[in-house]
């Protein structure tokens, strides 16, 4: 599977130079922690998160109305393309030290983001299919082995 298969589409962006205000209220109203930050040509540059905004601009008494997005946000950005294995992938997030890789297509744009949470909630419906196969497989030779 790839990472692609599995990112979340649905991505909410910023640009560099938007005030820290700006996007901090967007991430609000959208219910988000993480934004991607589009630079030229709509490539990924950084990645904007609830925390860098805590550490980096409110904990350093920044004015969120003058700092711009740029200069409080994560970069360089951590990608993979989206043909990228789920496991070089994992490997990729393991390595940055991080919970969220940006995906993009071979142009370099972006196509999604990859979380570690959802990563883990697709192994857990996996695992339980699996379960349920074995339980199925368990009943059908019990109720076999009962019938001698």
């Amino acid at each position: 599977m790839s990472a692609g298969a599995i990112c979340v589409r649905s991505v909410h962006v910023a640009s560099p130079g938007e005030s820290v205000r700006a996007v901090a209220r967007r991430m609000a109203e959208g219910d988000v922690g993480t934004v991607v930050v589009l630079g030229e040509r709509d490539r990924p540059v950084g990645i904007l998160t609830d925390r860098d905004l805590v550490l980096r601009c409110i904990s350093q008494e920044r004015d969120p109305d003058t700092t711009e997005v740029a200069e409080v946000m994560t970069a360089p950005v951590t990608y993979v393309y989206e043909s990228t294995p789920i496991e070089s992938a994992l490997a990729r997030m393991a390595g940055a030290r991080a919970r969220r890789l940006v995906v993009v297509n071979d142009d370099e744009r972006l196509v999604g983001i990859l979380a570690l949470d959802d990563v883990l909630e697709l192994l857990t419906e996996e695992l339980g299919s699996v379960g349920k196969l074995l339980r199925q497989r368990f009943d059908a030779k019990s109720a076999l082995l009962g019938s001698r």
